[in-house]
């Protein structure tokens, strides 16, 4: 079942991606709309359910424009599975294509964590008494409460002495353990020492990712469990131990179930530089040949085929595809017809402007200049923006774009780098805690007039 977030409509999905992308809105109305569509098919109760696939999208754009943040952002807040894969990468494994159902692998993957850590949050709190009497038992161990009659009534017994006092003891050293002020002490704990069969080499070439997976966890299975004593401290035992309760409060078959489902019903494959496996030249040799040879190995998983994965056979006929590539050498009709036609949404995102670098430096839930506000405010120390300041910065970060090389919103890391560089050097030995410290338009002009007069600018270039 879907969760809550995933109930938004189209227009407060791109509400809720404008909050973190500037502009590109043609791009955000058609991811919202593949959003929703998602609940949509779910709330289908015929047959037809199966039928409705998903209309892929293929995202076609400058470097740092947006187009992976925008599917990022979008499966976050579907809390839906994500995988990101170059597609170019394809091209290196040293046999075309073979290794393309590895980002489904990696899809299941995300789905089983993020499975995983929903029902270890359910039972967090029954798994946290568990770690308490393991410190406890570490701290004070338990004595054995033995009992002696009283004469007169053989009814009555009556707990011995150290029993009482041991009780007591462990009564007091769970009240502080609970407030957390035993943190720093160290104690003694049995941890999981992980199991590393070290079969990778068994079969060389013969054997496929799927295979050496499997007999990998068999052979893990069949090894006997080993535990490892550590010395850590109380504070570092509670995360150590609360996972590993966690684990064994939760069913895993259970797990690996809904995950493939969840993958299977929400997941997100990115598939970035597609333009790189384009054709583009009109030849058919060589390069191009491998090329093709992994558009046409993308292509059944795109289509819908079954994955054997460690956690089980997962169909991808309702992932959401979302590729995207600059397509400056190449072109959208450069792709083989037959993996055309599986993405039927196009959009063109635009160029930044000066006028979106300055929204960017301002609006975003995470923008550079609250990013970097948060370090300073580690030191103790006030950073603050004047607005001509950040019309100054973008527009330095927009000339360079032009001059040298687009890369789009990754510019402004170059340039906000260039400017506080010297000042979070100077932090806190020169610039003491408690100071403030204030970006004028004249400072931007004087710190970075070098970078925009030079003409080689190599050493600037992310």
């Amino acid at each position: 079942m879907l969760n809550d977030k995933q109930y938004l409509t189209p227009r407060q999905i791109v509400e809720e991606l404008d909050k973190y992308i500037i502009g590109q809105q043609d791009a955000k109305r058609n991811v919202a709309i593949a959003l929703r569509n998602r609940w949509r098919r779910l709330s289908v109760t015929s047959d037809m359910q199966k039928e409705i696939i998903p209309n892929n999208i293929l995202m076609i754009g400058a470097t740092g424009v947006g187009k992976t943040e925008i599917a990022r952002r979008l499966a976050n807040l579907a809390d839906a599975p994500f995988s990101k894969v170059e597609a170019s990468k394809f091209t290196e494994v040293g046999y075309v294509g073979r290794d393309v159902e590895s980002m489904v692998r990696d899809l299941v993957e995300q789905s089983v964590n993020l499975v995983k850590t929903r029902k270890q949050e359910e039972v967090k709190e029954k798994a946290a008494l568990v770690v308490e009497d393991i410190i406890l038992d570490a701290l004070i161990p338990p004595i054995k409460q033995t009992t002696t009659k009283v004469s007169g009534d053989p009814a009555e017994t009556m707990p011995q002495n150290d029993a009482e006092l041991n009780e007591r003891t462990r009564d007091r050293f769970r009240e502080k353990i609970r407030s957390g002020e035993l943190d720093h002490r160290k104690i003694d704990i049995n941890v999981k020492k992980p199991m590393n069969p070290g079969v990778g080499m068994i079969g060389g070439g013969m054997m496929d990712e799927s295979s050496m997976i499997n007999l990998q966890e068999m052979i893990g299975n069949m090894m006997p469990k080993r535990n490892k004593k550590r010395k850590v401290s109380i504070s570092e035992a509670k995360r150590i131990l609360l996972e590993e309760e966690a684990s064994k409060l939760i069913d895993m078959d259970e797990v690996k179930e809904e995950a493939i489902r969840k993958a299977e019903n929400t997941g997100i494959i990115f598939i970035d530089e597609i333009d790189k496996i384009a054709g583009g030249s009109g030849k058919h040799s060589g390069p191009d040949v491998s090329r093709e040879g992994v558009q046409r190995d993308l292509l059944p998983v795109v289509e819908g085929t079954a994955v054997n994965t460690k956690y089980g056979i997962i169909k991808t006929d309702h992932i959401l595809f979302i590729a995207a590539g600059a397509f400056h050498v190449s072109k959208p009709s450069d792709l083989i017809p037959e993996l055309q036609g599986r993405f039927p949404i196009r959009v063109e995102l635009e160029n930044l402007t000066k006028d979106d670098f300055y929204h960017i430096l301002k609006e975003p839930k995470n923008a550079l200049t609250k990013q970097y506000e948060a370090l300073f405010n580690a030191e103790d120390v006030t950073l603050g923006f004047q607005d001509q300041a950040l019309h100054e910065i973008a527009e330095i970060a927009f000339r360079v774009n032009s001059d040298i090389e687009n890369i789009g919103a990754r510019r402004l890391h170059t340039v906000m780098s260039h400017l506080l560089n010297d000042l979070l050097f100077d932090m806190p030995d020169v610039i003491a805690p408690n100071a403030q410290v204030v970006i004028t338009k004249d400072l931007v002009t004087e710190r970075l007039e070098q970078l925009v007069k030079t003409k080689d600018l190599s050493e600037y270039i992310l």
